[in-house]
């Protein structure tokens, strides 16, 4: 193992260079897709309502049925809790680049099959595109433990946390592009198209030509992901991957010498030596597996402390993110469906959207990068917790007094209560959900376990965050709605109310708050130390007296 030693140790010990942004750019072009493609559907479920659930004997725009407006908003995240399971536990057993470049040609592919979602009614369209968008979750998913994976892996151990963080930090790029795409694509159309409200014309207000629109915004989505697919394809083999669970340290030195501009091929041995452990059972190096005693006594605490809190953040965080525009409404801040055409809603909700990503979901992120390796991830997943629990609970308390009463002369408006206040403390639970588990809850996972186990295991982490999202996609959307019988959305049962959802999530972030206690802190300490593997490696490696330490410098060799 000294081989693997001296390069693992060249690793994080490197100077930030070259490669580590290439590969950050790589890495997060694809969560810049994720996030595209998860989050745009959200400002366009309202225009999909108008186009085919119009009923002309209604006097109000259509809206998708209950079971449709759960499957549209939620059966990415299915495909996405499949995808992370799959190419996790893929990305162990084949070898994180095999299957990396899979990932992002299923999301370019599906992206597009999604936009072209026809039928000859309303109900094929909607089991097409649903269709299309579970599978498009599937790629989406592995994104999710390949990614943060790879990062981890070729970071240095100074700045590991502020790039696993950079890639993650796309995310909230990609739900600004979504949002920034919606308002370019409906302007366009309104600036060619008649425009007239729902209640001036119900029928010209959402011109045919409108079907285009979400089409065109679901199919944007690809682009990002092929710009950045070739190169994705050309990124060496991790070295701890080959090192460590390949067992080919030569190799692992020429895959590093490519990008860290040093040769390793002098100071590499292939010796795998069994370690002997205290009760004289000997076993080798990556026996023990994931369902094994031995893990669950190194690990089984961290896991479930990383899966119970991303399960808990995702609730909260994917019921706010996918139904903004329900709360927007609620509060006044969006008009009445019947005072917008099409067009207009969609350029709306989409603007809405891209103030909360742009003033508090976007900078959250990237101030997490800024400290993450300052101050750690232990606290601030728990700072973020913390506010984001405070925050809800205020809004829970003063609910009322920030939205005010109906208008007199427009019930479906609000007056007197303080519109501004509600939308800043609303908008900094955002702030405090990337200032904190958001980002934390995927950088972790990818340090604490053994490389052979690594991408599994983060890929189990998210998952269980993805079972939170779902429960947050499909219970917030029933949740929400009015207890008063008749004032609920067409379809929907009554529910407990906007502001006990809110309640309900603010219990839900002070769990997370206390299940942060089950996940130790990773900065300023190198994977193999997190993963216990350095200890193993103490035990198996044999007396030795050869210098195996030198390397050389070679010619720079990019990916």
């Amino acid at each position: 193992m000294a081989g693997a030693e001296n390069i693992l140790s060249a690793l994080d010990k490197a100077k930030t260079q070259w490669y580590h942004f290439t590969t950050i750019l790589i890495a997060g072009m694809g969560f810049f897709t994720d996030a595209y493609d998860l989050f745009c559907i959200s400002t366009v479920t309202r225009l999909l309502g108008r186009l085919y659930y119009y009923d002309p004997l209604e006097n109000k725009p259509g809206v998708l049925p209950p079971n449709v407006s759960s499957a549209v908003n939620g059966v990415a995240l299915c495909g996405t809790l499949v995808g992370q399971l799959l190419f996790g536990w893929m990305g162990d057993k084949l070898g994180r680049k095999k299957v990396y470049g899979w990932t992002l040609l299923m999301m370019i592919l599906t992206s597009l099959a999604s936009a072209m979602s026809f039928g000859h009614t309303a109900k094929a369209v909607m089991s097409t595109l649903c269709f299309f968008r579970f599978w498009l979750g599937v790629g989406i998913g592995g994104d999710y433990p390949l990614s943060a994976t790879i990062m981890s892996e070729y970071a240095n151990q100074k700045t590991r946390g502020a790039f696993i963080a950079a890639v993650f930090a796309m995310q909230g790029m990609g739900i600004l592009g979504g949002a920034t795409m919606s308002i370019i694509i409906s302007s366009m159309f309104r600036s060619s198209l008649p425009d007239p409200s729902f209640a001036v014309d119900p029928i010209a207000s959402t011109p045919p030509e409108a079907d285009y629109v979400w089409r065109i915004v679901l199919a944007f989505g690809a682009l990002p992901a092929a710009l950045t697919f070739y190169y994705r394809m050309k990124m060496p083999e991790t070295a701890r991957y080959t090192a460590l669970v390949a067992k080919n340290n030569k190799q692992a030195a020429l895959d590093m010498g490519r990008v860290l501009q040093v040769d390793f091929t002098d100071a590499v041995t292939d010796v795998a030596v069994p370690i002997a452990m205290p009760g004289g059972e000997v076993i080798s190096h990556s026996d023990y597996g994931l369902f094994s005693r031995q893990f669950m006594r190194q690990h089984g605490v961290q896991l479930l402390g990383c899966t119970s809190t991303w399960f808990l953040l995702d609730i909260a965080f994917y019921s706010q993110n996918l139904f903004q525009k329900d709360i927007f409404s609620s509060i006044g801040w969006l008009p009445q469906g019947k005072k917008m055409s099409a067009l207009e809603e969609v350029f709306k909700v989409s603007r809405a959207q891209a103030l909360i990503a742009l003033f508090s979901t976007v900078p959250g992120y990237w101030v997490t990068v800024a400290l993450v390796d300052v101050i750690g991830r232990w606290i601030i997943q728990m700072i973020g917790f913390f506010f984001m629990t405070l925050f809800m609970f205020i809004l829970t308390f003063q609910y009322y007094a920030l939205r005010g009463d109906p208008c007199p002369n427009d019930p479906s408006q609000f007056c007197g209560g303080n519109h501004t206040a509600f939308l800043t403390l609303y908008a900094l639970t955002f702030f405090f959900a990337n200032f904190g588990p958001n980002v934390t809850t995927f950088i972790i996972p990818a340090e604490l376990f053994p490389a052979r186990l690594r991408s599994t295991c983060h890929g189990i982490s998210a998952a269980a965050g993805k079972a939170g999202a779902i429960v947050g996609a499909f219970g917030f959307l029933y949740a929400a709605q009015s207890q008063v019988e008749g004032k609920q959305e067409k379809g929907y049962p009554t529910g407990i109310g906007l502001k006990n959802s809110f309640l309900l999530l603010s219990v839900i972030n002070a769990a997370g708050f206390f299940c942060t206690f089950l996940v130790p802190e990773t900065n300023g300490r190198s994977l193999e130390d997190l993963s216990g593997e350095n200890e193993a490696d103490l035990r198996r490696q044999p007396p030795s007296h050869e210098n195996t330490s030198s390397f050389r410098v070679k010619a720079p060799c990019n990916f």
